[in-house]
């Protein structure tokens, strides 16, 4: 059943959609360290994607499975694509050239606004 005030919340159009950009993680340049400054930066890398998840600018974001060049996604919650290059660069593991990303816009369902608070019920140790 249709619920305005959720779709207008969530910034959803008359299809209940809307623009994000999609940001694919991508094996960088720089990417041979010894294994505890790459244990930080993956830290840091983590960390940086809780800031953004929490200031409502990262939706979604994830590991692909595996070891080839494509190492992950982002959604942001952005119209626009310099507005998600300067969130990408915030990302150590970006400054650092372990990571590139290749940044496409997208349009997709106003319900991944909704993601991050559903995860956070779900996961019993937050990263």
């Amino acid at each position: 059943m249709f619920d305005q005030a959720r779709a207008t919340k969530n910034g959803a159009d008359e299809y209940g959609m809307k623009r994000y950009v999609m940001a694919f993680l991508k094996r960088g340049p720089n990417r041979d360290r010894p294994k505890a400054e790459a244990d930080e930066l993956q830290r840091l890398h983590m960390a940086n994607i809780g800031r953004l998840a929490e200031e409502g600018k990262l939706v979604l974001a994830g590991p692909f499975l595996g070891d080839g060049d494509l190492r992950g996604i982002y959604i942001f919650d952005v119209e626009t694509l310099e507005q998600a290059k300067q969130l990408t660069a915030t990302d150590p593991a970006i400054k650092a050239g372990s990571l590139i990303m290749e940044l496409v816009p997208w349009y997709g369902s106003a319900a991944l606004m909704e993601v991050n608070g559903i995860h956070n019920t779900l996961a019993k140790t937050l990263m």
